[in-house]
């Protein structure tokens, strides 16, 4: 449904891929009634729980899970510069300006 007036449009994610922190009973019901698809392993006591209720166990897209690795990677090599990790910037046009030429010099490195 579109927002009535100006601003930007309202947008869902059609899925989450997280690590096992955010492995959790409240999450995962939250996402589903949103309609929200997660891809979040879970955690070795929650399986286990699982098994002695009966239950089965929630399947793991690995090939989505192994994508979010990319990401990750991403993350950590854009925190090797440290203007990036401490936010030494106050204006977020200067942050912003910063991400995009880390993200240039890692670019042209590769």
């Amino acid at each position: 449904m579109a927002r009535p007036g100006p601003g930007r449009p309202r947008t869902r994610p059609v899925r989450l891929v997280a690590d096992k922190g955010y492995s959790a009973r409240s999450i995962r019901a939250y996402l589903r009634r949103r309609g929200i698809a997660c891809t979040i392993p879970e955690r070795s006591d929650q399986i286990a729980g699982r098994r002695r209720r009966g239950e089965p166990r929630c399947t793991l897209d690995r090939s989505v899970y192994r994508r979010r690795n990319v990401v990750e990677r991403c993350f950590n090599r854009l925190k090797q510069y440290k203007a990036l990790a401490t936010r030494y910037d106050k204006l977020a046009r200067h942050y912003q300006a910063m991400v995009t030429l880390a993200c240039l010099q890692l670019w042209l490195a590769t």
